[in-house]
């Protein structure tokens, strides 16, 4: 299973909800300002819906490149064979030496060889599609840990990388002109008038004694950058944004109101979000239903595997 803002909501189980949810309304195009990992909107491709997604972490831009915007191109043998030419072959300096604090000495030459092979590439889908295999290598990787690291099997990561590139999904060509950014879910949704529909992703509420949540993405934006120990925005921002720190409850239901208004342009509204305790389905829906007038409030349990509940409000102006 994938990330997704914070939550493993990359499995099949959670796009099901998801799309059984989307499947009761009429829409021909979307806007995903928080899209997070590209299952959904690559999957609404296949309904021949325009997609236009936008996240502020670059990781989530390259890969909504490489699933949503890019309708046809593909890594080739060659493109492959020069992406992991000496790629674990230690160079006079490391380029991102922060690498070093995610992997030991071997695994981080590889991926550091890796990125610079990666702007090789002639083509910015490629490119993409390139480092969305990248993050997948390291998220095996990442999957063992110092009890279970013996399970590893002793494939070089090159090999891994030839694994996952063949479970790539295919490009899907719904012969759209889909677009990916990398902009403030603000800016993005006070920009985009002309769809039918927006799916906003709340990202998981972030308190600034709970720094879990930002660490689990921080590699990969790190990575992607190619500069070590990323911190992002200075804390004194964070407050203001969704997906950032915030305090309260109350701070974090304001974030969403505040948003809310500003997609008031759009005619259909589903709302996505996690009950995990901080903020309940109740809270949610009142901090959305003074905004717009709500159509249907749709809940699944996935507490048995990831301890939540998912909720998804559908509201139509």
């Amino acid at each position: 299973m994938q990330p997704q803002n914070g939550i493993n909501s990359g499995a099949a189980g959670w796009l099901g909800f998801e799309l059984n949810v989307l499947r009761r309304l009429k829409f021909r195009s979307v806007a995903l300002p928080l899209v997070g990992e590209p299952h959904l909107g690559h999957y609404l491709k296949r309904w021949q819906v325009r997609v236009a997604a936008n996240d502020p972490a670059q990781w989530a831009w390259t890969k909504s490149q490489a699933l949503i915007e890019n309708n046809s191109e593909m890594l080739t043998t060659d493109d492959v064979e020069l992406l992991l030419d000496d790629a674990y072959v230690p160079q006079g300096y490391f380029r991102n030496p922060g690498l070093l604090s995610w992997f030991n000495e071997t695994d981080a030459w590889w991926f550091d060889n890796l990125r610079a092979n990666v702007e090789r590439l002639g083509s910015t889908y490629k490119r993409a599609l390139a480092l969305a295999v990248g993050m997948s290598v390291a998220d095996y990787v990442f999957s063992f840990n110092l009890d279970t690291r013996d399970l590893r099997q002793p494939l070089s990561l090159s090999s891994v990388f030839h694994r996952v590139l063949h479970t790539l999904p295919p490009p899907i060509d719904n012969q759209c002109r889909n677009v990916s950014t990398n902009q403030d879910a603000r800016a993005f949704i006070a920009e985009n008038q002309d769809n039918d529909l927006m799916f906003l992703r709340l990202p998981h509420a972030t308190r600034s004694h709970d720094s879990r949540h930002n660490r689990v993405m921080s590699w990969r934006e790190e990575w992607m950058r190619q500069a070590g120990s990323f911190a992002g925005e200075p804390l004194s921002e964070r407050g203001a944004k969704l997906g950032h720190y915030v305090e309260t409850k109350e701070q974090y239901l304001g974030l969403i109101e505040d948003l809310l208004h500003t997609a008031s342009h759009f005619p259909k509204w589903a709302i996505e979000a996690v009950s995990d305790g901080f903020v309940s389905t109740e809270e949610l829906v009142e901090c959305i239903g003074g905004t717009r007038k709500i159509d249907a409030t749709y809940t699944k349990d996935f507490s048995e595997l990831l301890g939540v509940h998912a909720v998804i409000v559908t509201a139509e102006g």
